[in-house]
C-alpha cells in the first residue's frame, strides 16, 4: 500500500516497543505471513487432514507420523501456529491499513495545482504552445473540455514567477479508484482471515482452555457422556460431522481433535427418510442425496427437506451439507466355510460394525480365540475386464498373491486402459478376524462366482495384513451348482488318509492292467506318496508343508537335476489323476453324479488344484461366504454454524474489486500552466500517471491536441 516496506514510526515506549509495531505493521513482515500461510495451505492441500494416526504411520512411518502429529501437519487449518499467523496477519495488514489510508484519503482529496511551472517541464508526458485567447478564457475552456471527458477539474488562479500578471492553473485528475483499491484489496484480507479464524477452531479452543471443556476418548453411547465433553447448542460458530442410518434420528455432532472429540449438541434432530444413490457405469456413484426431517427441538415443528452435494439444506442458521454415505448397520448372514482339518462349517449373523465371538460349536483348533468383526458391505462391485479372456491371466500357481493376475480385473473402477469391459460382479462382504492377542487380518471376499477369463468361475476370497498392503486373493472354483461346496468337500477328503488310500486304488485300478501286480503297486506307491505329499501336514514354522511347492521340494531334493523335467510330468500326471479321484469320490459321497470327462471338468479341476495348494496357505481356519444381507445405508452430514462465512464473501467481493481497481484503473493527472508571456497566451501541459504505458503516451498525445493544439515531448523524469 506503500512505495516502502517500512512500518508504523512511534515515538514513545521503549526500542523494543517502538521497534515491534514498526515490524508489525510493516508490508515485509505481512508479505512473510503471506508466505507462511500458502506454504502451510499446499502442505494441507497435498497431505490428506484429520486421518486416522494408523494411515500416516503406514504411509510415512513412525517417525514422520509422530512428526507430523507434533506440529499438527495432519491438521494444518486447526493448528495453533496456523490460527496464530492468520491472527498476527489480520493485526499487520490492519495497522498496514491504519498507517496508510489517511495519507490515501488525503491525497484523493488534493488536486496539487500548486505545482510549479518549471517542475511541469521536469514530467515525462509534457507539452507546450501558444493559445490565441486571454489565459483565464483559455483555462476555462480546457477546465470545461477535461470536465467533459470525465476528469475532476479545479482551476486556480495565481501569479506568475516571471514578471507581472496573473495565470491560471488547470489541475485535473482521474482513476482515483486505483487507490481506492489498495484500501479494499488490503481490507480483504483482514476480512477473510477474521472470517476464517471465526469458523475455525479458535471459539472452540477457547472453550477448551477458557470454560473447561475436554476431548473425551472413551466409548459408549453418546447419551451416557458427561457435559464436560460436550458443547452447548449456543456455540456461535462450529464444524462436525453426523452419522444418520435410515428410519433413525440423531441430534448431536461430532467434532474430532487431536486426542479426542467434542461432542456438539444441536438445537435439532435429523431424521433419515431415504437415501439415494446413483452409479455411473463404471460404479462410481454420480449423485447421492439424503431426505431428510428436520425435528425442533423447542417447537417439535417438523420440516422436510432434501440434502444433495452441493445443495445443502439451512435451519436455523446451520448449514446441512451432504458429505458421503456409509453403512448403517445392514444385517449379514454369514456362512463359514472350514479351510483346516477339522473345522466344521456353520452360519453366524450380525450388522455391519459389529463382532461376534466364535466358540467350539464351529470347531477346529483354536477357532474359539478369535473375534469376527463385520466392517463393510459392498452391492455394487463395478469392475473392468477388458482384455480378458482364456489363457489371459498370467497367475503364478505358486502364490497365493494373485495380485499381478487379478488386479488388472479387480482394480479401481476409475483405471485407465486402453479397452474396458465394465460388469458389475456383484456384492462382497468385508470383515476381520482378531485372535486373544488383539492382532487382526482383513478379509474381503465376493458373494457370488466372477469369471475372470480363463472360463471357470470362481470365489475371490481377498486377504491382507493391513490396511497399507493390497488384498491378496484365494481364487477357489465354483462347482456346476454355483457354490464351494464341492472344493470344500474335497479339500475335507484329502485331509482324511483314509479317503486319499481309497482314491489311490481307484486311480491304480483304472491306470493300469491287472495282469501286472507289480507295477500296479509301485504306481500306487508313488500316487500315494504324492497326494500325502500335496495333503500336507499344514503349517510347520510358519511355512506351508503341502501343496505343489512340497512336491517341487521333494524333487529336488531326491530327483536329479538332469531327471527332474520328465520326473516331474509324470509325477504332475499321477497327482492330477488322484485329484480327480478325490472329487469324483466326494461327489459319490454327497449322492452327486461322477464328473464328465469333457471341457469344464477339466477347467474345474485346473483350478482346484491350484486353489487347493495355495490354501495350504490361507491364513484363517475358516473363511465366510456372504449368504443373504438387509441393506441398511446412513448418511454422512457436515453440520456447520458458519457466522464468518458472510464476511468471507463480502472480502472476497472487495479483493475481486480491489485487484480490479488496481489493475485495470490507472491514477492520472493532468496540469496546464496558461499565462501571458511576451504578448501572448502561453500553455506548459504535463501528465502524470502511476503506470508508464503505451495507452498513457496515446491519451497525452490526444488531450495535448485537443487542450492547447500541440504534439507532446517526451523527457527524462
Amino acid at each position: 500500500m506503500s512505495d516502502n516496506t517500512q512500518g508504523l514510526r512511534i515515538q514513545s515506549g521503549s526500542q523494543a516497543w517502538r521497534a515491534g509495531i514498526e515490524l508489525l505493521s510493516s508490508m515485509r513482515f505481512a508479505i512473510s505471513l503471506l508466505t507462511v500461510i500458502c506454504i502451510a495451505s499446499v502442505i494441507g492441500t497435498v497431505l490428506k487432514q484429520h486421518e486416522p494416526a494408523v494411515n500416516y504411520v503406514n504411509q510415512f512411518g513412525p517417525f514422520w507420523a509422530e512428526l507430523f502429529g507434533a506440529i499438527q501437519l495432519n491438521a494444518v487449518y486447526s493448528a495453533w501456529w496456523f490460527l496464530l499467523i492468520l491472527a498476527f496477519l489480520v493485526i499487520s495488514t490492519s495497522l498496514c491499513i491504519a498507517r496508510n489510508t489517511p495519507k490515501i484519503l488525503v491525497d484523493l482529496k488534493a488536486y496539487k495545482e500548486n505545482i510549479r511551472e518549471q517542475s511541469l517541464k521536469a514530467f515525462h508526458h509534457k507539452a507546450q504552445a501558444d493559445l490565441p485567447e486571454s489565459a483565464e478564457a483559455e483555462a476555462r475552456r480546457i477546465g470545461t473540455l477535461l470536465a467533459g471527458g470525465g476528469w475532476k477539474v479545479r482551476l486556480q488562479q495565481r501569479d506568475t514567477a516571471a514578471g507581472p500578471g496573473t495565470g491560471w492553473m488547470v489541475a485535473a485528475k482521474a482513476g482515483a479508484a486505483n487507490k481506492i483499491g489498495y484500501i479494499a484489496a488490503h481490507s480483504a484480507i483482514v476480512l477473510v482471515c477474521v472470517g476464517g479464524l471465526l469458523d475455525g477452531d479458535l471459539i472452540v479452543r477457547a472453550q477448551m482452555l477458557l470454560g473447561g471443556k475436554t476431548p473425551y476418548q472413551g466409548g459408549g453411547l453418546i447419551a451416557d457422556v458427561k457435559p464436560e465433553h460436550r458443547l452447548s447448542e449456543r456455540n456461535p460458530t462450529f464444524r462436525g460431522n453426523l452419522l444418520v442410518a435410515e428410519g433413525t434420528q440423531s441430534s448431536t455432532a461430532i467434532l474430532n481433535q487431536s486426542d479426542g472429540v467434542l461432542l456438539q449438541d444441536l438445537p435439532f434432530a435429523i431424521e433419515l427418510k431415504k437415501f439415494i444413490v446413483e452409479h455411473y457405469s463404471t460404479g462410481m456413484p454420480k449423485l447421492f442425496a439424503s431426505e431428510i426431517v428436520i425435528h425442533d427441538k423447542a417447537t417439535g415443528e417438523k420440516t422436510p427437506a432434501r440434502v444433495e452435494v452441493n445443495h445443502p439444506a439451512s435451519y436455523k442458521g446451520i448449514e446441512i451439507y451432504q458429505s458421503s454415505f456409509d453403512d448403517g448397520g445392514s444385517h449379514l448372514k454369514l456362512r463359514a466355510a472350514p479351510m483346516v482339518a477339522g473345522a466344521k462349517p456353520f452360519d453366524v449373523e450380525g450388522v455391519v460394525g459389529g463382532s461376534t465371538q466364535l466358540t467350539n460349536k464351529g470347531g477346529g483348533p483354536g477357532s474359539d480365540m478369535l473375534t469376527l468383526e463385520f466392517t463393510a458391505l459392498r452391492t455394487i462391485n463395478v469392475e473392468n475386464f477388458g482384455g480378458a479372456g482364456p489363457g489371459s491371466s498370467g497367475a503364478d500357481v505358486r502364490k497365493v498373491d494373485l495380485r499381478e493376475s487379478v488386479e488388472s480385473r479387480l482394480g479401481a473402477a476409475n483405471k485407465t486402459v486402453t479397452k474396458k469391459e465394465l460388469r458389475n460382479v456383484g456384492p462382497s462382504v468385508t470383515y476381520k478376524l482378531r485372535d486373544a492377542a488383539g492382532q487382526a487380518r482383513e478379509f474381503h471376499n465376493y458373494m457370488l462366482p466372477v469369471d475372470t477369463g480363463d472360463g471357470v468361475p470362481v470365489f475371490l476370497l481377498g486377504v491382507r495384513e493391513s490396511p497399507a498392503d493390497p488384498f491378496r486373493y484365494l481364487r477357489v472354483p465354483a462347482d456346476d451348482n454355483g457354490s464351494m461346496d464341492g472344493f470344500l468337500r474335497m479339500k475335507a477328503l484329502l485331509a482324511d488318509p483314509d479317503a486319499r488310500e481309497q482314491a489311490v486304488r481307484r486311480y491304480v485300478s483304472q491306470a493300469m492292467d491287472s495282469s501286472r501286480p507289480e507295477l500296479a503297486e509301485q504306481l500306487r506307491l508313488s500316487a500315494s506318496r504324492a497326494l500325502a505329499l500335496f495333503a500336507g501336514q499344514g503349517m510347520v514354522d510358519g511355512k506351508p508343508t503341502g501343496g505343489l511347492q512340497a512336491v517341487s521340494d521333494f524333487m529336488e531334493a531326491n530327483v536329479p537335476e538332469a531327471e527332474r523335467a520328465r520326473a516331474g510330468e509324470v509325477l504332475v500326471r499321477i497327482l492330477n489323476g488322484t485329484l480327480f479321484e478325490v472329487a469324483q469320490l466326494a461327489r459319490k459321497q454327497a449322492g452327486q453324479a461322477p464328473l464328465q470327462h469333457d471341457d469344464r471338468t477339466q477347467g474345474f479341476m485346473t483350478q482346484a488344484v491350484l486353489s487347493l495348494s495355495d490354501a495350504q496357505i490361507y491364513p484363517a481356519p475358516l473363511a465366510f461366504e456372504l449368504k443373504d444381507f438387509t441393506q441398511v445405508q446412513a448418511s454422512v452430514f457436515q453440520v456447520a454454524r458458519a457466522p464468518g462465512k458472510n464476511i468471507v464473501y463480502l472480502g472476497c467481493a472487495l479483493l475481486i474489486l480491489g485487484i480490479f481497481a488496481m489493475l485495470y484503473v490507472r491514477e492520472r493527472r493532468v496540469w496546464v500552466w496558461v499565462a501571458p508571456q511576451e504578448g501572448r497566451t502561453h500553455a506548459t501541459m504535463a501528465l502524470s500517471t502511476n503506470r508508464k504505458t503505451l495507452d498513457s503516451d496515446q491519451e497525452f498525445a490526444q488531450l495535448a491536441h485537443k487542450l492547447i493544439g500541440a504534439s507532446p515531448r517526451e523527457g527524462t523524469a
